[in-house]
């Protein structure tokens, strides 16, 4: 678990499905991360398109860090991209461990993806009143 003091990170990156893996791998990998990120005190939220993951990442930086390298080796992802790193004062997901959800529009992960920074965590948080989560 996370020290107490530690002071809480987040990642959001965006990725694309790798061309030779099977849409039904994007349940596998929500399946396998949630009780891992558990284990890690990291929270956060996966929104796949169909084609493009996007994925908020929260927790002590160390864990968040070391989990984001393993995404970017995952053979299963391709075109891994940072939109936005960095210190972060709440969990906006602390009630579950990996949030999960499709998204109905191939337009707005997109439209995230041209994005970094604040702008890109902004128009994430957008998006989140529109989706239904499956925690």
């Amino acid at each position: 678990m996370m020290n107490k003091t530690a002071r809480l990170y987040e990642v959001l990156y965006v990725s694309t499905l790798a061309p030779d893996a099977p849409i039904s791998v994007v349940a596998a990998i929500a399946g396998k991360a949630r009780p891992a990120n558990q284990e890690r005190d990291i929270t956060g939220l996966l929104i796949f398109d169909g084609m493009r993951f996007c994925q908020q990442l929260e927790g002590g930086q160390k864990g968040v860090l070391a989990l984001l390298e393993r995404i970017r080796h995952d053979a299963r992802h391709i075109n891994v991209e940072i939109l936005h790193h960095g210190p972060l004062a709440e969990r906006r997901f602390k009630h579950f461990s990996l949030g999960y959800t499709s998204a109905d529009s191939e337009d707005a992960l997109e439209q995230l993806e041209r994005l970094d920074g604040q702008l890109a965590v902004d128009a994430f948080v957008a998006l989140l009143p529109t989706v239904d989560w499956d925690s």
